[in-house]
Order: C-alpha cells, then sequence, then structure tokens
C-alpha cells in the first residue's frame, strides 16, 4: 500500500452520515431482540505518532467475564451517571488507560454495533494527545498498544476465517499478527468500518 492515510476534513460530516444508518451486527451472528441489549461504548483513539496516524488497542485481562483476553478498543457499559454514551467511551477511557478527557477532541460517533454478547456498542471517534502518561488498570486491562493506520488499511494484513457455531458458519475478520497481538471479530470489524468511512 503506497502513501500515508489522513484524515478526511470532513470527517466529522461522514461519522455522523455512518450514525445515522441501521444497526451493525457482530459478524453476522444471530439476530437479537434489540430490547435485550445494554448500552455501551468504546474509545476509538487516534493518535499521532511518527509522522503518521495509529490507532490505540487495549488487550482485556484474562480475569474480565466479557471477551477477556482479546483485543478491544478502551470501552465498556453505559452507567445512568455517564448521561450519554460519548462520556461512557471517555470514562471508560480513562479508567483502563488513564486517558485524560479533556485530551480527546471527539470527531463523531459511528453506528451502533450489537454485539453477541448482548452489549449495544456505540464507537466513538477521537484524536487523544499523545503521548500522555499512560496509567493502566490492571484489573481491567493486560496491554495497550497501537498500530499504524497505513498497516490496518493494508489488504495484505486482513483476512476473513469461517467459524462454526450453533449450527451455522460464520465469516470471522482477523488481522495478521502485530507486535505479538491478533486483532479480530467486533473490533477488527470496527477498525474496518472506520478505514472505510476515512478511506471512501
Amino acid at each position: 500500500m503506497n502513501g500515508i492515510l489522513s484524515l478526511p476534513h470532513d470527517i466529522g460530516v461522514r461519522l455522523q452520515a455512518h450514525a445515522e444508518q441501521s444497526d451493525l451486527r457482530d459478524n453476522g451472528w444471530l439476530h437479537m431482540d434489540p430490547n435485550q441489549l445494554h448500552p455501551a461504548a468504546v474509545l476509538v483513539p487516534l493518535v499521532w505518532q511518527a509522522e503518521q496516524w495509529h490507532l490505540l488497542f487495549t488487550r482485556r485481562a484474562l480475569e474480565l467475564e466479557d471477551h477477556s483476553g482479546q483485543v478491544s478498543f478502551p470501552g465498556g457499559a453505559w452507567e445512568e451517571q455517564d448521561g450519554d454514551l460519548g462520556r461512557t467511551a471517555l470514562r471508560e477511557a480513562w479508567e483502563e488507560v488513564g486517558i485524560d478527557p479533556a485530551s480527546v477532541a471527539v470527531l463523531g460517533k459511528m453506528a451502533r454495533f450489537d454485539m453477541v454478547s448482548y452489549f449495544q456498542v456505540t464507537p466513538v471517534v477521537g484524536v487523544v494527545a499523545w503521548p500522555f502518561d499512560m496509567k493502566i488498570n490492571s484489573k481491567e486491562v493486560a496491554r495497550a498498544f497501537i498500530v499504524p493506520i497505513d498497516w490496518l488499511a493494508d489488504p495484505g494484513n486482513f483476512q476473513i476465517k469461517l467459524r462454526q457455531f450453533a449450527g451455522q458458519t460464520f465469516k470471522i475478520p482477523y488481522y495478521n499478527d502485530f507486535d505479538g497481538e491478533m486483532i479480530w471479530g467486533a473490533t477488527a470489524q470496527m477498525t474496518q468500518e472506520f478505514l472505510h468511512i476515512i478511506q471512501k
């Protein structure tokens, strides 16, 4: 892949259009009753490092009940005190890895994402001041790391694998190994959606 990916000047408009489309589903898994889904949000954190944009990911602690040991964006369930899901994403990013909410320039939200774990996740895209004093909450996060969006956008680093579940075959997105980490499933799908937004 040639060139360095940049953020389009109208990214806010593009994110708004994406947010207004129908909810996305976790890799085409079983259709779920929306009334049974719990609201949640993740921060899709953009950082500028070495003259190019990166996304920051976390690997969840093994002790967690949901998606333990998997790579994800910082985030979690909505709490009443949050008010809105944008604040949920910022609160969780602060609690998990020490991203100061005041240091995040929120660009917009993506379409909600219905998860097989019965969460309805709203990805909130924001530019994070970098570097920052990372403070990892070891009860929730095993590691945080950044990946260049050019690497993520390279088709050679991405593949679809077939998996069987409940008698059905599903197409699951996977990235190649990056620095010992495997980005796959819902997080890989959200990443691909974000790349589509900035590249179209």
